[in-house]
């Protein structure tokens, strides 16, 4: 099998952090490459480094075909690279023969040469062994009908390489084997593929050779002959000390916050008790269903069934002004589009949560500003008043504005969303020392997070979750990698 493509000494940095470093792979004629590595290992970033979208830093070196070249999206395109991410990029009220074809239609003079369209749209689904047909309309399919769509649209157009990422998220059981075997077939037609996924039974079934990533870094490098899932696992963790956060201990309370068998907005039959003084961390892969529980306690979904308590009482949060004077918070996972008004100044953030709380419907700018400046100081904002934009800042203060936000309304149950995600090593550990002086108050805290060592540092117990569901509570004495990757991906490390 000739080498369609290789990357050498790769490397890739945003605003000073190695996001990617040193990173080798390559790719053969119809074989099938498999990129694994736990949330955050760098997948990501080396997707849109092959498909154009990030230009590797100065240094590192991609050859397609023999030839050195500098990849953008375009390029990516016309050498025969095409990117099928998780998140489909359907027109969905186009035919799928329109789908395959837009942009790039079949012309016959002046006009649009439809027979032809059809005939080669045939051709490849029966080819693919697919029962779709080219009149179908895109909206009316499921996901993984979708997903042999564009894989099609690759085939149409000769592509070399196709990048599948995480391509059987929210896939049922046969729409996955459907999908492998497609994957099977194409391979057979020479085209190289990559296939990200942390589903390793899929990785045992279709691949062919396996990377490893972790941190940005290769970790290693297998044929999938002889290799066992367990050495897998073990490869996909494993970090320097040094990386992990001593958190100062508290002592944990009574429970403060239940949730009884919720379901709802995605996830199923979730039940837990959280105390005050205590991170309860929740792990889980990408499309796991962390966020959307978040979502379903805050009241911002429907909750279909269950009951959540708080203190000795049930509650109903039908919205999240209810959850907010119920005195839960959430910090939640986008600070810029969520979390923020983001072109507003720091006082207007900070007051805008605790509204719900109040009766005083007259705006008080002299008020609001002292209000922010006295957060300014006890968070060590650094900002030069509270007049400024929070778009001014940087993002470690960004988020303690977010905080503060939160703290002005006095509660005592706060959800972590991906609490420091995207700031530096210096601003995380005020975010942790923060969160710990919420504990030292008799607060509780609720953490999303795909930053394992954070998870394992500031966590009093884990819940791992899968698919929508609950599949393992880790208590403070067992956390650690494997244990909460084994759960993550359904697999048993031995």
């Amino acid at each position: 099998m000739g080498e369609i493509l290789r990357l050498s000494n790769v490397s890739k940095t945003f605003a000073g952090v190695r996001a990617l470093q040193g990173i080798t792979f390559d790719l053969k004629e119809g074989e099938v490459h498999c990129l694994c590595g736990e949330n955050g290992a760098g997948k990501s970033t080396l997707i849109k480094v092959l498909s154009g979208a990030h230009q590797p830093d100065i240094g590192g070196e991609i050859w397609f075909e023999g030839r050195k070249i500098d990849l953008t999206p375009h390029l990516a395109l016309g050498l025969g690279i095409q990117t099928i991410y998780q998140e489909h990029i359907v027109f969905d009220s186009l035919s799928v023969m329109e789908n395959i074809f837009m942009g790039l239609e079949r012309e016959k003079g002046i006009f649009l040469d439809r027979k032809e369209m059809r005939r080669q749209t045939v051709e490849v689904l029966e080819y693919l062994k697919s029962d779709l047909r080219p009149e179908m309309v895109m909206g009316d399919l499921g996901s993984g009908q979708q997903k042999i769509v564009e894989i099609a649209k690759g085939l149409v157009f000769k592509r070399k390489v196709i990048i599948l990422d995480e391509p059987t998220a929210s896939f049922s059981i046969s729409e996955i084997d459907n999908l492998l075997e497609i994957i099977k077939t194409v391979k057979k037609s020479g085209i190289g593929i990559i296939y990200i996924s942390h589903h390793l039974d899929e990785v045992f079934r279709v691949g062919d050779r396996v990377t490893v990533l972790r941190d940005g870094r290769n970790v290693s490098h297998y044929d999938i002959g002889g290799l066992t899932k367990s050495q897998l696992i073990k490869d996909m963790v494993g970090r320097d000390p040094s990386t992990f956060y001593k958190r100062e201990s508290v002592p944990i309370g009574e429970v403060l916050f239940e949730a009884r068998n919720l379901s709802g907005n995605g996830v199923r039959n979730i039940s837990f008790k959280l105390h005050r003084g205590e991170v309860l961390g929740f792990s889980g892969m990408t499309g796991s269903g962390r966020s959307e529980l978040m979502e379903l306690l805050f009241g911002g979904a429907r909750l279909d069934s269950g009951e959540v308590r708080i203190g000795d009482r049930p509650v109903r949060h039908r919205t999240p002004k209810a959850a907010i004077r119920n005195k839960m918070c959430f910090i939640t996972e986008d600070r810029q589009n969520t979390g923020l008004f983001i072109e507003q100044t720091i006082a207007q953030n900070i007051v805008v949560a605790n509204m719900v709380n109040t009766r005083n419907f007259i705006s008080s700018p002299a008020r609001d500003l002292k209000v922010a400046e006295g957060f300014i100081q006890k968070l060590s904002i650094r900002a030069k008043n509270a007049r400024v934009r929070a778009m001014n800042l940087s993002g470690g203060n960004q988020q303690k504005v977010v905080l503060a936000k939160w703290f002005n309304t006095n509660g005592d149950i706060f959800i972590f969303d991906e609490p420091t995600r995207g700031i530096d090593v210096n601003s995380k550990q005020e975010i942790y020392q923060l969160m710990v002086g919420l504990l030292k108050q008799g607060k509780a805290i609720i953490m999303v997070s795909s930053d394992m060592p954070e998870v394992i540092s500031m966590s009093d117990r884990v819940i791992v979750m899968k698919g929508g569901e609950m599949v393992a509570e880790i208590g403070k004495d067992r956390i650690s990698e494997e244990h909460i990757l084994t759960h993550s991906i359904g697999e048993k490390a031995q």
